[in-house]
């Protein structure tokens, strides 16, 4: 069995990922290699971090590993939050502050596009492969639901009439811009098996 970690310590998603994957992929976490660093993310774009992750871990411990980075990029915002979006507000990762940002930013603007962003970075046998996802939407003028985290209160994907926040997991999961990338992530993975 092959082996793979995912630079996180994020359960969930590590659980996500192994259900959808090959029997001949085992995902280990960043706890289970015993990795305590936090990694800082000091690139300017969503491909670098992710990257950075990758290399960081693929340096440090000589196996086969990948990460993620994902961003809310709003169309009148030239892009932003983006590569910023969990520290838009300042670096307290602080996701009340960084939407009351957004909103506050956007107030009276009616152009209210947006899309969220993930990108997947994968480093097997050394070479470098890139996987994204995204999903189209707009943001709203005041939150809506308490499901999800981040920006899901005030984002709403195309062709739905509720928020992230206000769908289930199990929706929101089949549709998400980190749903998108691991499958093509997992597909690439099955392809190798």
């Amino acid at each position: 069995m092959k082996e793979l970690i995912f630079a996180t310590n994020n359960f969930h998603k590590l659980t996500e990922i192994q259900s959808l994957i090959s029997e001949s992929f085992r995902i280990r976490s960043l706890q289970q290699i015993g990795c305590t660093e936090d990694i800082e993310e000091t690139a300017d774009t969503l491909e670098g971090n992710a990257l950075l992750k990758a290399r960081y871990i693929y340096d440090k411990y000589g196996e086969d590993c990948f990460a993620d980075d994902t961003g809310l990029e709003v169309e009148v915002l030239d892009g932003r939050p983006g590569v910023i979006s969990a520290r838009y507000a300042g670096n307290a990762h602080d996701f009340e502050a960084n939407i009351d940002k957004v909103l506050g930013e956007m107030k009276g603007i009616e152009n209210r596009k947006a899309q969220f962003r993930t990108v997947i970075a994968l480093i097997l046998n050394g070479e470098v492969t890139l996987f994204e996802g995204i999903v189209n939407g707009k943001i709203g003028i005041e939150r809506l639901g308490i499901k999800g985290f981040g920006y899901d209160p005030v984002f709403t994907p195309d062709g739905y009439d509720k928020t992230f926040a206000e769908m289930p997991l199990s929706e929101k999961n089949k549709i998400s811009h980190r749903a998108v990338a691991v499958n093509k992530l997992v597909d690439f993975l099955n392809s190798k098996a």
